[in-house]
């Protein structure tokens, strides 16, 4: 349960960008600290609450890098088309009870809990988007196969939680409306 915020929207920055590199995959990144630590989701995030996504953590990214959406050309690192799959602003969450999370609306306060958050592996936050709503998780593990570190991104149960939610259903972009195959076939003209 969630202390929601009553002027429903959020402060701090979020894209997921749909991305065709060597495979698949969605980079989900949150504004903490300046800059987007970004974890490639590759089953995509989700609004199903039952439901647990692997996160593994890529290199940080700058502020400006959100925007973007076209074809990273060939020869460069994780050349092919990205997508804005999705894109909002979001607030930091602070467990208040077991089970009950505040959300933190001044900016300021929310980065700094975010970035001590990031250090423990432990963020809880509330996404504004275009596609995904609500109240989230992101929680480091102890990593899977050859990955020394792997996060879980973890949607609560909330008004937001949709059963069955598959990324792949809304394939499209929410800064253009184009679809990834549109994008790369525009961008090869």
């Amino acid at each position: 349960m969630v202390k929601q915020n009553s002027e429903g929207q959020g402060t701090l920055a979020f894209v997921v960008q749909e991305h065709k590199a060597t495979s698949l995959h969605y980079d989900f990144r949150l504004e903490i600290g300046g800059v987007m630590p970004s974890w490639s989701i590759p089953k995509g995030p989700t609004l199903d609450n039952s439901v647990r996504r692997l996160a593994l953590p890529t290199t940080d990214h700058d502020m400006e890098y959100r925007h973007f959406e076209g074809v990273i050309p060939r020869g460069n690192y994780g050349a092919g088309p990205v997508m804005i799959w999705d894109e909002g602003k979001y607030n930091a969450e602070r467990e208040v009870a077991k089970g009950l999370r505040e959300e933190i609306i001044d900016k300021e306060e929310g980065d700094k809990l975010m970035q001590k958050e990031l250090k423990e592996g432990n963020l809880k936050f509330r996404l504004y988007g275009t596609k995904l709503q609500g109240s989230f998780a992101l929680v480091k593990t102890k990593g899977f196969g050859d990955s020394k570190e792997s996060w879980l991104l973890i949607k609560h149960r909330d008004t937001y939680s949709k059963k069955g939610y598959d990324a792949k259903d809304y394939d499209y972009s929410a800064a253009s409306k184009r679809t990834l195959a549109q994008i790369a076939e525009e961008s090869g003209k």
